[in-house]
């Protein structure tokens, strides 16, 4: 009768049992809105090999990826191992957003708010109650805090973003999401395990001064920086940290981390770019070895020690570690895949690769094996001081930003050094989608300049691939280079030829591309103009300025014609009237054109050609007739 009456009562507490033993057993849930054509592939898949699953991530946090489209579907990846997508482009490597704009801080953070205070502690006090177990003290050797004539709350609250801002404009990040996190905040060790157990010698191993140029960086991230270094380096390893303000609106961006022990800071009263000012943060350095950095990073644990071991072993040696991604809406730190490598198209633009097969076969093998690399991106890396004055330092006739990884790249493999990425080490950057700043003449001017400048001194004759694939930067003066050519002669440095066969076999040389003739297609007083758009739009007329631009075409002898990237191009489905549009030479249809009667004819589907429309700006297809006036376009 008891066993009646208090059955249900039995199967209540026993479901109570069960669930509790399920929640205490339970793997951490992150839920993500990150879609497969945003967010980087899962290391766990990378080559093949469930290089997430074993020993180099110790952790039974999943994450459900919940795809943005209406065929959502679940699926489970390591936190921890979330590489870059190399499909995705230099400026770069930008990680999916993962959380929604609601959600950006979560509720950690929020109970982490109240910290910000407070003046930032030395790494033996945790002011972080969800830091994991390896805790800060752990992260180095100083005895002192370096901190402790800084006045934190002070420095970020001239320039915290507040509730209704737009936390975006300034730095094209969302520094809300920056300014509400824990300066020393915690962040997962990304290093495989076999990187974890090596040990090194860093009483054998040379000072670094780290060099960091910013130009109205937001303060939050500026300091999360520094105290990344100061915090997760062995403190007789850290020289200094020079600080080279690049004109920044606010002098007090700078000048006030003064305050932080081995801190300096330099000051451009005008406008430098990266070049110059790290030219001169490298020439006001004091220790044998100079570390480059980005003013939006965060160092993690024994970042240091593997970069610096490698340039003791040789000091030809300039090398990068692997980048991980700062998540630019929330802040979050993603581990980047350790199996890519930096390249490069024949536009000379940078772009992550993965290795080849077999090269990712012997990483496997050994996940702590250096990987030598055609081209660095550039924001951050370790070389000799010496070693990189005999080198040349960087053009300092390049502006702002841009093309100076190629040249110094290039230099490096030319003249006798090594690039090498080292998967024991790992620094986090955050990834933006477009500039912050200005660029004086405009940023694709700027990038012209400095990439011709590269090519005309390190590519020979290969420099006319480049011209071939980006023609309007023949348009582009390039300056004086004949100190870089100097350089160039003085060090024997080795020809273009050997650095594709020896270095980067992997770009193919494109059958020979011969610019036949450039300028206007003009119709009576029109032309045709790209209108600044894009592939797959329709090429459209446009009144004729005699100013090149938009309107600047380039007849190739293999039948393209072509305006920079873009080709013109038939539809694919053919009929008359249908849209002639702009697409990617690779794919783009062939012409011929003939100066005599001054039509464009399709090689691909002949007897269409090239037709205006009375009516409308718009080109399309139509049957060829040399009568037809809408048929005649006049190559100027």
């Amino acid at each position: 009768m008891f066993l009646k009456r208090n059955t249900k009562l039995f199967i209540l507490v026993g479901v109570a049992w069960i669930c509790g033993i399920l929640y205490l057993t339970r793997p951490n849930i992150i839920i993500s809105n990150e879609s497969d054509n945003q967010s980087p592939k899962a290391e766990t898949q990378v080559g093949g090999l469930d290089v997430g699953t074993g020993p180099s991530y110790g952790t039974s946090e999943r994450r459900l990826n919940v795809d943005g489209d209406e065929h959502s579907k679940i699926k489970e990846v390591r936190s921890e191992a979330i590489p870059f997508d190399p499909s995705l482009s230099h400026n770069s490597i930008i990680s999916g957003s993962s959380l929604s704009t609601s959600n950006k801080i979560s509720s950690t953070t929020n109970q982490q708010n109240s910290i910000s205070s407070q003046r930032i502690p030395s790494k033996y006090i945790s002011i972080d109650n969800h830091r994991p177990e390896s805790t800060w003290n752990q992260f180095g050797t100083n005895s002192a805090n370096p901190f402790e004539n800084f006045n934190q709350e002070s420095y970020l609250s001239g320039d915290r973003v507040q509730q209704g801002d737009d936390s975006y404009a300034k730095t094209k990040f969302n520094q809300f999401a920056s300014d509400y996190l824990p300066i020393d905040r915690a962040i997962p060790d990304t290093r495989n395990q076999v990187c974890k157990r090596k040990v090194y010698e860093d009483s054998e191993l040379q000072a670094t001064s780290v060099i960091i140029t910013f130009h109205n960086e937001a303060r939050s991230t500026l300091l999360r920086t520094i105290a990344s270094v100061l915090n997760r380096s062995p403190s007789h390893l850290i020289q200094e940290i020079i600080l080279v303000d690049d004109a920044s609106p606010n002098p007090e961006d700078g000048s006030r981390l003064n305050d932080i022990h081995k801190v300096k800071v330099l000051r451009n009263e005008k406008r430098e770019g990266l070049m110059r000012s790290r030219v001169k943060g490298a020439d006001a350095a004091i220790a044998p070895i100079l570390t480059f950095l980005d003013s939006h990073c965060e160092c993690n644990v024994g970042w240091l020690e593997p970069l610096l071991q490698l340039v003791k072993n040789n000091r030809t040696n300039v090398v990068s570690p692997v980048i991980d991604v700062i998540n630019m809406d929330d802040f979050r730190y993603v581990a980047a895949s350790a199996e890519l490598r930096g390249g490069f198209d024949w536009n000379l633009v940078f772009k992550w690769e993965y290795l080849s097969p077999y090269e990712r076969k012997e990483f496997a093998r050994d996940p702590s094996r250096v990987i030598k690399t055609p081209m660095i991106a550039g924001g951050l890396f370790v070389i000799e001081r010496n070693y990189f004055n005999q080198l040349g330092k960087y053009d300092t006739q390049m502006d702002i930003w841009g093309g100076e990884n190629l040249e110094i790249s290039f230099r490096v493999w030319q003249c006798g050094g090594t690039l090498e990425i080292v998967p024991c080490s790992r620094v986090g950057h955050v990834f933006r989608k477009q500039h912050p700043y200005t660029f004086p003449g405009g940023s694709g001017a700027v990038f012209a300049k400095n990439t011709r400048r590269a090519a005309e001194v390190w590519m020979d004759d290969y420099k006319n691939y480049y011209y071939a694939k980006v023609p309007l930067a023949k348009a582009v003066p390039f300056g004086d280079i004949e100190d870089r050519l100097e350089i160039r002669r003085n060090l024997q440095c080795k020809p273009f030829k050997w650095y594709l066969q020896t270095v980067y076999p992997e770009l193919k040389v494109p059958a020979k591309m011969v610019i036949v003739k450039q300028g206007a297609l003009q119709q009576a007083h029109r032309c045709i103009d790209t209108m600044g758009r894009t592939d797959f739009h329709i090429a459209q007329l446009f009144a004729c300025h005699g100013a090149g631009g938009n309107q600047e075409w380039f007849l190739m002898e293999d039948g393209l014609i072509q305006h920079d990237e873009l080709c013109l191009s038939m539809p694919t489905s053919m009929y008359v009237g249908a849209p002639i549009v702009l697409q990617q030479c690779d794919d783009a249809s062939k012409w011929n054109y003939s100066k005599s009667s001054s039509i464009l004819e399709s090689r691909d589907k002949q007897g269409f050609c090239v037709s205006a429309t009375p009516e409308s700006q718009d080109l399309i297809s139509a049957i060829c007739d040399p009568e037809d006036y809408l048929q005649k376009f006049i190559l100027t």
